[in-house]
């Protein structure tokens, strides 16, 4: 095994010195709170990151880092992947540590027994590398296990997916290392012109590809990048990650973090690479606790009040409750007299955030509902029902509820 890789990275696709690496972190770090708020969901099961520069897809794959700083899990399994290929199977990188200008990070062959161990100059990779001063700089005591995953055929995924399945307890955190749609003549992928449409013709094609991946169904998002042609190229570990992530206890749903696309930053998408963050989280990470919950009735029953006593249209969003609130998520809100259904209205992925939302579709309860005469018919007292959803997840059948 050797003692130290000096990772080659430094000072080509990120600054070579510490100051500097530590300041362009820390940019991309505010850069995210800017871009998506303070508010993070608590404890992911799993993670997508990027692994372009820094200086590129560092304001995504912060998204994902901090959601890991929050959770400061004991250890982290990261699924990277050789860019030059010739690897088909899952192999564990013969190394101890690996030298960044943030220090040594400790590595953990933790799956040595089950997977290959192969040299680090045969595998080394950015897809794994590049991550390394990230989670030096969250989670500096975690362990650190890094598997390198070639492209395999459903059996031996399926397989790979039940040892690391069997390796999850609360505490441990898989990453999955990947940019998403490479565009242009130099990636060899131009299914559209370069013209005014290309950042909403690739926005559309990326969030196609993490549609299918909400499924935690390898196969099902493997054949979405088959037939839309989607240059993915960590779709061999992100496959992996949802059928590790389909056998763990309360399969999670996936929320995307961040997404941004180099042609964004730089205004060229001649060359274009997107960037997504996405975190897979359990069922109760999306519960509101009772502070949040009694801030939104107090929002509609405010709303309702205010419409019943003057007709005014007019929304009270909930200014009480956590930054939980300020999250786009889908909700319905249902308004009872009594065991009568007097109209229910929603949407299934959030407009805006929860403080509006739910003021505004307290309104179109009271008022849109076609089934229904207007709430503000009714007489006496009317029951507020708001009900939080979980993100949207594609199946199959009803087998995969």
């Amino acid at each position: 095994m050797a003692s130290v890789h000096i990772s080659p990275y430094a000072g080509d696709w990120y600054p070579g010195e510490s100051s500097a690496l530590e300041a362009l972190l820390e940019e991309r770090f505010a850069e995210s709170r800017k871009r998506t708020g303070s508010y993070l969901l608590s404890n992911p099961m799993g993670l997508v990151a990027p692994h372009a520069g820094p200086a590129y897809s560092g304001t995504v794959a912060a998204a994902v880092y901090r959601a890991i700083e929050e959770q400061q899990p004991a250890q982290v399994i990261l699924l990277a992947f050789p860019h030059r290929g010739g690897l088909g199977r899952v192999a564990t990188p013969d190394v101890s540590s690996i030298r960044t200008p943030l220090g040594d990070a400790a590595i953990d062959q933790g799956f040595a027994n089950e997977f290959p161990v192969m040299p680090e100059w045969r595998v080394c990779d950015h897809s794994f590398e590049i991550q390394l001063p990230f989670l030096q700089r969250t989670v500096p005591r975690a362990l650190i296990t890094p598997l390198y995953v070639g492209s395999m055929e459903e059996p031996q995924r399926r397989h790979a997916a039940e040892i690391l399945a069997r390796a999850w307890h609360p505490g441990v955190v898989f990453v999955a290392s990947s940019d998403f749609t490479h565009y242009g003549r130099a990636f060899g992928f131009q299914p559209f012109p370069n013209d005014r449409h290309v950042e909403a013709r690739l926005r559309e094609l990326d969030f196609e590809c993490m549609d299918a991946a909400s499924s935690l169904d390898g196969e099902r998002f493997l054949a979405a990048l088959e037939r839309n042609g989607a240059t993915v190229c960590g779709a061999g570990p992100i496959a992996l990650l949802l059928e590790v992530l389909r056998r763990v206890p309360g399969a999670p749903y996936q929320t995307m973090l961040d997404y941004q696309t180099s042609g964004a930053i730089t205004g060229d998408f001649t060359h274009c690479v997107s960037y997504a963050a996405l975190g897979y989280y359990g069922a109760g990470s999306y519960a509101l606790g009772n502070e949040d919950s009694a801030a939104l009735l107090k929002s509609a029953e405010a709303t309702l009040a205010r419409l019943r006593q003057s007709g005014r249209r007019e929304p009270v969003p909930a200014i009480d409750g956590s930054a939980a609130l300020d999250a786009r998520r889908g909700v319905f809100v249902s308004l009872h007299s009594g065991g009568e259904l007097l109209g229910c209205i929603g949407n299934i992925a959030g407009r805006d955030s929860l403080r509006m939302d739910v003021a505004e579709m307290t309104l179109s309860a009271a008022l849109e509902d076609p089934r229904f005469q207007p709430a503000t018919s009714a007489s006496g007292p009317i029951d507020v029902e708001i009900s939080v959803l979980t993100p949207l997840r594609q199946i199959r059948d009803e087998a995969d509820f």
